[in-house]
């Protein structure tokens, strides 16, 4: 079967399964009593109609107004589809509401409305106005598309945009600064040739300008060839961009020019073409499907060309969802009345510079490569970064307020940075947010042993960049500078090699040390002691033994309990027991939740759970969680069988050597985790809140319970993290991924900063 008609059968297919269609309603607030309904509609609905009636900006405040935006088309010029009508269009409006919704959190009703009279279209939009706190409009042909903007834009008091004018020219003119400034070209220096003249380019072109672009320096083509002065015919739009030139055709046009920019149709572009243009050409060959040349030629026919196009499937996509869904967040936020020039050019430049940071590992594992940074192939930032609804957003909401068309002015950008953040990242990524945001507030220094392995590497570069912590890597320093080089990861930090570890400075002090330390316990002359600090685990241990760093993160090639024979008997353990804690910290919906005893103790006694249960209670009072602990059994406070026995014992140690904390059972876990069903309990310490601690009666409850939760696959977790020691020293599951090794280096972090 071709690509062609696979592609065709799998479309029809997504688009008519049950529900039809990409999108639907959903209720945002309760409505399963008759409360709930007397307060949505009659006779509660009338309180907020009677506020907005008193003042009708009150609507932003009772209403979904300022979240809800219009996607409007005629269906005259349906992508490269043409005049298809207004019911053809529905799919790509519905498509469009999709990608708002998926990408910056706000919701659309798509409206196809009949009617090719630019003046009724005008009046139809102008009708519907109030439903909406923004309007898309969508798919409409040139030169009518020009008229209805602007007059909408004049006539209306929200932000109007037609996303197929403005947003191909605000991505690949973002793209274009980039492109210049790895080609060393000044934008008012290059000559740019334009095929195409409809609105996507012709507001391109006049975005250009802006930037600085010389007037003298731009040819645009149309089907004809060059628009020139003189040359008859032309309408409004396009005699603002006739100049006064000899060249009449695509081909004289493009000879020694610098920009090509393409919004026309496939393979206008020929490879004579493309040769005749100057040292690194730029070329956007934004044509879908087609590309006015084919991706595989030009770079064939030109190494040193910078090629971008409209097709996810090569480098350097310009794909309006990088704009559109951003920059309507940004207006919405401030209650805009228009999206000027000033907000259009602030998305440009915060665009540009997103793509020169450093590539997020999420959006790198999402096109399956290994590395991904600024350059040739790396112009523009991929839709997939999720950094896009800060960078872009806030860029416009600022540009709003200082143009003066905001009607709500933020003055606190911290939380409106938090605030996108949690309209697209459940709970779990927002505390996930706050564990590094703790950890920032006083980076430590963390050795991270196996730094050979990409994972590690890519995980150390994330905590450095982001000043999460101060990484140092423990390896084999020949393979981690080769390792480096082979993903081209750009990356200054320390290394200690393991391979000439009895050459680093203090390994004499840290010989000495554990010799001292341990010569009754395992190690019996300085030669062994020596010998015993040539293998990384016990290296990295001693060294935070000794001060020299305030975390270490091991493991990553072995398994957990392998590792933690190596650590314990090198590090003292902590003052508070002589057991260890191992936990599961899963991060769900209605917040953290400990899950104690996972990897170490397989039968602890009551006395064993009361330190395992105060042990994890302090480490979740570094994170700033208040512990409410659950003893958790197979039954609900009856004390009938062994396990309820010992756990109940547990819960009296607790009781009886720290009064104020909040610990109770013996309880089911449904039961410690649901704040109704434990109520059948008045007596209960838990009643009016679930529990956050489920300290299990053995270590194999404990791990079928956690990786259940994990299993289930809507629910993150970090960990294991381990417990109980001196230090901060944990232990990365085998081949961990490279979030979950920042995730646990986060908790490292404040693990160190709460010990002395």
């Amino acid at each position: 079967m071709s690509r062609e008609k696979n592609l065709k059968e799998a479309a029809l297919e997504y688009h008519s399964s049950k529900p039809e269609g990409k999108i639907e309603v959903i209720p945002t607030k309760p409505h399963s009593t008759q409360w709930d309904l007397a307060l949505a509609y009659s006779p509660g609905v009338a309180e907020p109609c009677l506020e907005i009636q008193k003042n009708n900006a009150d609507s932003y405040k009772y209403t979904a107004k300022g979240n809800l935006v219009a996607v409007i088309s005629n269906g005259t010029a349906v992508l490269g589809l043409g005049n298809i009508g207004a019911d053809a269009s529905k799919p790509v409006m519905e498509g469009k509401g999709l990608l708002f919704k998926i990408f910056a959190g706000i919701n659309v009703f798509d409206i196809e409305v009949n009617e090719t009279n630019p003046d009724k279209f005008i009046e139809i939009v102008k009708s519907l106005a109030p439903t909406f706190g923004g309007i898309n409009l969508e798919d409409i042909k040139a030169p009518e598309a020009f008229e209805i903007e602007k007059r909408l834009k004049a006539e209306l008091n929200i932000p109007v945009m037609h996303d197929d004018q403005h947003g191909t020219a605000i991505i690949s003119a973002a793209a274009l600064l980039n492109a210049l400034e790895i080609s060393n070209k000044k934008i008012s220096e290059v000559k740019i040739v334009v095929s195409g003249a409809g609105a996507a380019a012709i507001s391109c072109t006049r975005l250009y300008k802006a930037l600085g672009a010389s007037p003298q320096n731009i040819l645009m083509c149309d089907s004809k060839g060059v628009i020139y002065k003189g040359r008859t015919g032309l309408n409004e739009e396009k005699t603002e961009f006739a100049v006064d030139t000899p060249d009449r055709t695509l081909e004289d046009a493009i000879r020694n020019s610098d920009v090509f920019i393409g919004l026309s149709k496939g393979n206008l572009l020929t490879p004579e073409m493309l040769l005749s243009m100057n040292e690194n050409p730029i070329v956007f060959a934004m044509a879908n499907p087609t590309p006015e040349i084919d991706y595989n030629l030009a770079i064939e026919t030109r190494k040193d060309v910078i090629m971008a196009t409209g097709r996810s499937d090569y480098p350097n996509q310009v794909n309006n969802v990088l704009g559109f869904p951003y920059i309507f967040r940004g207006a919405l936020d401030v209650r805009a009345t228009d999206i000027n020039q000033e907000m259009q050019l602030a998305a440009v430049k915060a665009l540009a510079e997103l793509a020169k940071e450093s590539v997020p590992e999420q959006v790198i594992r999402a096109y399956n490569v290994k590395s991904m940074k600024f350059g040739r192939d790396y112009i523009i930032p991929k839709p997939f970064d999720n950094r896009l609804i800060t960078k872009v957003s806030m860029a416009v909401a600022k540009a709003a307020i200082d143009s003066g068309v905001a009607q709500h002015i933020i003055t606190d950008w911290k939380a409106y940075e938090e605030e996108l953040l949690d309209r697209m990242g459940g709970n779990d990524e927002k505390l996930i947010r706050q564990f590094k945001a703790k950890a920032k507030s006083n980076p430590k220094k963390i050795i991270i042993n196996n730094a050979e392995e990409y994972n590690v590497l890519k995980a150390a570069q994330i905590l450095a960049e982001e000043k999460i912590a101060k990484p140092i890597l423990l390896g084999r320093k020949d393979i981690i500078k080769k390792v480096l080089h082979q993903y081209n990861l750009q990356i200054e930090l320390d290394i200690i090699d393991i391979d000439s570890i009895d050459t680093q400075q203090g390994f004499e002090k840290y010989s000495e040390y554990l010799y001292q330390t341990k010569q009754r316990k395992g190690i019996t002359s300085k030669d062994q002691a020596k010998q015993f600090l040539k293998i990384s685990d016990y290296y990295g241990a001693v060294a935070v033994e000794m001060g020299d760093a305030d975390a270490f993160l091991t493991g990553f090639s072995k398994s957990y309990k392998e590792s933690l024979s190596g650590i314990v008997k090198v590090v003292n353990y902590s003052e508070i027991s002589n057991n260890l804690a191992s936990i599961i910290v899963l991060l769900s919906k209605n917040g953290p939740v400990f899950i104690a005893n996972t990897l170490l103790t397989d039968d602890p006694t009551s006395e064993e759970l009361a330190i395992i249960a105060q042990t994890t209670a302090n480490f979740a009072k570094k994170l700033n969680i208040e512990p409410r602990i659950a003893m958790i059994s197979n039954e609900n406070f009856s004390g009938s069988s062994e396990i309820s026995k010992k756990v109940a014992e547990a819960v009296a140690i607790l009781n009886k050597a720290n009064p104020n904390l909040i610990v109770d059972g013996e309880i089911q876990p449904d039961y410690a985790l649901n704040d109704q069903l434990v109520n059948e309990f008045p007596f209960s310490k838990l009643n009016t809140k679930p529990a956050n601690i489920l300290v299990f009666p053995n270590m194999v409850s404990a791990n079928l319970s956690a990786n259940l939760a994990k299993g289930i696959g809507s629910i993150k977790s970090v960990g294991p993290i381990l417990l109980g020691l001196g230090k901060s020293i944990h232990i990365m599951n085998e081949n961990s991924n490279i979030d979950e090794i920042v995730n646990l280096a986060s908790l490292a972090a404040i693990d160190a900063q709460g010990r002395k």
